[in-house]
């Protein structure tokens, strides 16, 4: 019998490269309906049946014959197609017989990393409302592959997961970052565009790297072997539980929930409530150092010509998790801190005259509450009414200190789990390259990363088979707080490592995002622009567009003339230029010593100069080397903004 799969197939059954189902033929769930094929090179088909079963595959009217070997496995390779489409592809064995449909060629991309890959235009639908409202690309096509994580090695399928079209029906299921780089590629070549989306948020560059190719990491390797045994993961995990339940304390109840009134009651009474402001932290407010709970009340005042209507609920982001009431009426709640609250007031629920909005706030380290610089307000209709400002507050728990505790082992956060589970089931799947938007999660250790990133770049390429695949990497953009002094920053040292990467691996390329970024969010809003700086670089190193400007100013050398430095760029374009029509911002320089000072810098020509009064005898230069340089200005006159760099430490010195 021959059968296509579907979401109760248990593909962990298919744990390594053996698939081991009886008198079941079946195709991975990447090769389904609406699939993308890579134009322009052999591609590959392939699935599981009985050994020695005859498997045959038609496609664009020639026949390709094969049999399943003893293990049960079965690939048969087509001839390179042309780009184009839709057509059906035909796969028979015995008397049962496969229909594919609406199967295109194009070109297809494997789109990788963590939570700024991942972010659906689902989650950014008011910033991109006009895109979505006129998207209909049925040529472009998302396969997105559910998080999942294997310790035991690679699996051979995926399920749970379809192709979708880039239209009305499904756009808001589509990777931002990916869909705007293949829309990009489509309105310009007219190919159809395939992403694989496999990204996890909140994951490190280890879980997405092959156990194969950790071997120069002895202890990332050494993890991963370790983990591929059950038993002592489970041992780890049950140690890790017993050390918790050890360490945790006996809590006080949570007052504004267990009290005879719950205090989001509209009947509740508020005493001894204090001001404070939101948005703010609670700890600048005149609460120390708590971890705990904290309840918040607002009272707004509303015309009787909103009453009974639907509202938007803005509330920024909240440090760490939320639960949000409205006149008694439960509206919404966010478990974890980074995605910006958007709820929605059901109808009916809004009145004339005073409502009564509480939010219970849970923090569990740092600092707690509303984070400043998003927006606050109730939105009802076309009105908009404000919600910063002075609201009262209760303190309803507080959580007591504890030691530290030995952590479990989360598989999504250890070596090669993610490679295993989210990689190796589509590296049959012929493609023309890949898109990496990770790094967040390395920040705490840059140097790693240095020879990590690289390293995963080999990794992919070996396990495809396909040569020097494309690879495009997604610069981390501006985040944290504003420096305004010279300083180091680990953000810095990883946009460093990435930009090494695509100067020390071929067909590499990086899109520099140092503009894009936000001070208070790692999810900036700003992510269209970073898929079409990636499509840049596409169009110049996989297209073979050579003469177009792909990016923005990049550091080649500095010469050193007296007591100033001249600065030597790549991708100058049409001519350099301050972006926001300032002077030169974020440059400094320092003599022998690498006492950084804030430099005078202007463009001459090509190049830039760089002094300093105090510094004489300048030696070293650095541009926008912060977490948050966000007054940095340097570009090119395509609006591409040029990539942070240092020289100290750098060959790059002429005199």
């Amino acid at each position: 019998m021959l059968r296509h799969p579907t979401a109760g197939c248990a593909f962990l059954a298919c744990l390594l490269s053996v698939c081991s189902l009886p008198a079941a033929v079946r195709l991975p769930a990447l090769l389904s309906d609406g699939m993308v094929l890579q134009r322009d090179t052999p591609a590959k088909v392939w699935g599981w049946a009985d050994p020695g079963e005859g498997v045959s595959v038609e496609f664009r009217a020639k026949r390709y014959s094969t049999e399943a070997d003893a293990t049960g496995h079965w690939t048969i390779t087509l001839d390179a197609q042309p780009a184009g489409g839709p057509d059906s592809m035909t796969i028979v064995a015995d008397d049962d017989t496969i229909t594919l449909r609406d199967v295109l060629v194009g070109d297809v991309w494997i789109c990788s990393g963590q939570s700024n890959m991942t972010h659906q235009y689902r989650h950014w639908q008011e910033r991109y409302a006009e895109e979505i409202a006129r998207t209909d690309e049925r040529s472009i096509r998302q396969f997105q592959v559910p998080t999942t994580a294997a310790l035991g090695g690679p699996l051979a399928d995926v399920s749970g997961s379809v192709w979708k079209t880039a239209t009305a029906e499904h756009i808001l299921d589509f990777g931002v970052v990916a869909h705007a780089f293949a829309a990009k590629l489509h309105a310009r070549y007219g190919v159809p565009q395939g992403i694989v989306l496999t990204a996890v948020g909140g994951t490190r560059i280890e879980a997405w790297t092959s156990a194969d190719g950790l071997r120069a990491f002895p202890d990332l390797l050494a993890t991963a072997e370790r983990n591929a045994d059950p038993a002592y993961v489970e041992a780890i995990n049950e140690a890790a539980r017993r050390a918790r339940e050890a360490a945790a304390p006996a809590l006080d109840p949570d007052e504004g929930s267990s009290g005879p009134v719950a205090w989001f009651d509209p009947a509740y009474q508020p005493r001894g409530w204090k001001p404070i402001t939101v948005p703010g932290w609670w700890e600048d407010q005149g609460v120390r150092d708590l971890d705990g709970v904290v309840w918040y009340r607002s009272e707004i005042d509303l015309p009787a010509a909103v009453a009974g209507k639907e509202a938007k609920l803005k509330l920024g982001r909240i440090v760490d998790a939320d639960e949000v009431w409205m006149n008694g009426a439960r509206v919404g709640n966010t478990t974890y801190q980074y995605p910006q609250r958007r709820y929605t007031v059901p109808a009916a629920v809004l009145k004339a005259g005073t409502n009564i909005l509480v939010v219970r706030v849970t923090n569990h380290s740092g600092k707690g509450g509303f984070m400043p610089d998003k927006p606050y307000h109730l939105q009802i209709g076309d009105a908009f009414f404000p919600l910063e400002g002075t609201w009262t507050y209760r303190v309803g728990q507080a959580f007591p200190r504890t030691p530290p505790t030995r952590p479990g082992i989360t598989a999504q956060d250890q070596p090669a789990a993610l490679f295993n589970g989210m990689i190796a089931p589509f590296t049959k799947h012929a493609v023309r390259g890949f898109l990496w938007y990770q790094g967040e999660s390395n920040t705490g250790d840059p140097e790693s990363y240095r020879a990590l990133l690289p390293n995963l770049i080999a990794d992919w390429r070996h396990h495809w088979g396909l040569g020097d695949l494309v690879f495009l990497v997604a610069q981390l953009p501006n985040y944290m707080a504003v420096d305004y002094l010279p300083a180091e920053s680990n953000w810095a040292l990883m946009r460093e490592a990435q930009m090494e990467a695509a100067s020390h691996t071929t067909n590499t390329g990086v899109g520099i995002n140092i503009d894009l970024g936000e001070w208070n969010d790692i999810h900036p809003g700003e992510k269209k622009p970073v898929g079409e700086r990636l499509a840049l670089q596409a169009m110049r190193l996989s297209y073979g567009e050579t003469e177009i400007v792909a990016s923005g100013p990049v550091f080649r050398s500095q010469r050193i003339e007296g007591d100033r430095i001249v600065l030597e760029f790549d991708h100058v374009g049409s001519g350099l230029v301050s972006r926001d029509g300032e002077p030169l911002a974020h440059f400094a320089v320092a003599g022998p010593d690498k006492r950084f000072r804030w430099a005078r810098a202007a463009i001459e020509g090509d190049t830039v100069i760089v002094s300093h009064e105090r510094v004489p005898a300048p030696r070293f230069v650095r541009y926008a080397w912060a977490d948050n340089p966000d007054f940095a200005n340097l570009a090119n006159r395509e609006g591409l903004p040029a990539a942070p760099f240092r020289t100290d430490g750098k060959d790059t010195i002429r005199e």
